[in-house]
C-alpha cells in the first residue's frame, strides 16, 4: 500500500541507467513522494526550467555532461540553486567525494544503491532544507507582519507583530486555531490560486472592530495578502495596516458666529431651554429662537440636538490640541 507524504514532496532522479531509474522511482513512489526522471544532465537541467523540485538525486558519471558539471549549472541557477543535491556515485577516492562537495552538492551515497538508506538521506536533507527554508524566511520577515503557510494553508510561523495585528483587529479570536475564521475561509477560498500567482488574489480588508476612542481623526483597517518568500518559495501571508486620515473638524469660529450666537449656542449645549437661555441671557424667548435659527443656518444643522452636538465635539476637540 502506497503511503503519500502530506507535503507531497517532489524529488528529481537523474541517471542514465534505466535499472536505477526503476528501483529507485518504485522505492520513492512507495514512500509517498512524487518522482521525476531525468536520463542526462541537459535534460535535467531544462526541466528545472519548468518544475522546481525539492531535491535532486543525481548520478555523478553520466555521458555527455557529467553530475559534476550538472550540479554546478544548477548552482548557478537563481530559481534553483537552494535545491539540496545528494550524489549518486561508484566514485569512492576522496578527490571524487571532495569534488561532489566543491560543486555544491549536499550529500552522497555509493553504489549500488539501497533503497532505504537513499530514502533515510532524502529525508534528513529535507528536513535541513525545511529549517534552512524557515531561517531566511524569518530572517526577510522580522521586521514585517508576516505569517508563512504550509501546502494546506496552515499557519506555520508568524512574527509577533502579525500576531498583534490579528489580536487587535479580531479581538474574539480563539486561539486555536491560530488563525481567525473569516481569515481561515479567505485562504481556504483562494489557496489554489495563490499557489500559481499568489499577487493576483485580492487583498482581504478587515476594519477595526471596535474604534481607539483616542483617534480622533483617523480610522484604521487591516489588509492581508498573499505573497511568496524571495529565498525560501514559502507562501506567505503579508499583513499591512492602513491608516486612513479624517479631516479634522473646521473649528467654531469658522461658522462666523456672532458673540451673542455664540453664547445662546453655549448654553444650549449645556442643555439648558429656551427660556432658561433668555433668563440667563437677559432677552426674551423670541429673541433667543432667533438667534437659534441663524446659528442653525451657519452650522448646517436643523435641530438643537444636532447643534448641540456639533458645538460639544468642537469644544472636545479644541481642549485636546491645547494639551
Amino acid at each position: 500500500m502506497t503511503i503519500r507524504s502530506p507535503e507531497q514532496h517532489v524529488i528529481l532522479i537523474v541517471d542514465d541507467v534505466p535499472e536505477n531509474l526503476a528501483v529507485l522511482s518504485d522505492a520513492l513512489d512507495d514512500a509517498g513522494y512524487m518522482v521525476l526522471v531525468a536520463t542526462d544532465g541537459r535534460s535535467a537541467l531544462e526541466r528545472l526550467g519548468y518544475v522546481t523540485p525539492h531535491l535532486i538525486l543525481l548520478d555523478a558519471v553520466m555521458p555527455g555532461m557529467d553530475g559534476f558539471e550538472t550540479c554546478r549549472r544548477i548552482r548557478a541557477q537563481p530559481g534553483a540553486s537552494h535545491i539540496p543535491v545528494i550524489f549518486m556515485t561508484g566514485l569512492t577516492e576522496t578527490e571524487h567525494v571532495v569534488r561532489g562537495f566543491e560543486v555544491g552538492g549536499n550529500d552522497y551515497v555509493i553504489k549500488p544503491l539501497q533503497p532505504r538508506e537513499v530514502i533515510a538521506r532524502i529525508a534528513a536533507q529535507l528536513r535541513s532544507a525545511s529549517q534552512i527554508s524557515m531561517a531566511n524566511t524569518a530572517s526577510d520577515a522580522s521586521a514585517h507582519a508576516v505569517i508563512v503557510l504550509d501546502r494546506q494553508g496552515r499557519p506555520i510561523w508568524q512574527t509577533s507583530k502579525a500576531l498583534a495585528w490579528l489580536d487587535s483587529y479580531f479581538p474574539q479570536r480563539d486561539a486555536l486555531p491560530a488563525l481567525p475564521l473569516p481569515v481561515l475561509t479567505w485562504i481556504a477560498g483562494h489557496l489554489d490560486q495563490a499557489a500559481l500567482d499568489p499577487l493576483a488574489v485580492p487583498a482581504l480588508v478587515v476594519r477595526q472592530a471596535q474604534a481607539d476612542p483616542c483617534a480622533l481623526h483617523a480610522t484604521h483597517e487591516l489588509r492581508i495578502r498573499f505573497s511568496r518568500g524571495e529565498r525560501s518559495g514559502d507562501l506567505l501571508l503579508i499583513l499591512d495596516e492602513i491608516v486612513h486620515a479624517v479631516p479634522s473638524a473646521p473649528p467654531m469660529a469658522s461658522f462666523q458666529l456672532t458673540p451673542r450666537e455664540n453664547d445662546v449656542l453655549t448654553w444650549l449645549a449645556k442643555g439648558k431651554t429656551n427660556r432658561d437661555i433668555a433668563d440667563i441671557l437677559g432677552m426674551s424667548p423670541r429673541t433667543v429662537n432667533k438667534h437659534l435659527e441663524h446659528i442653525f443656518v451657519k452650522l448646517g444643522v436643523e435641530t438643537r440636538s444636532a447643534a448641540a452636538a456639533l458645538a460639544v465635539g468642537r469644544q472636545h476637540a479644541a481642549s485636546e490640541s491645547v494639551q
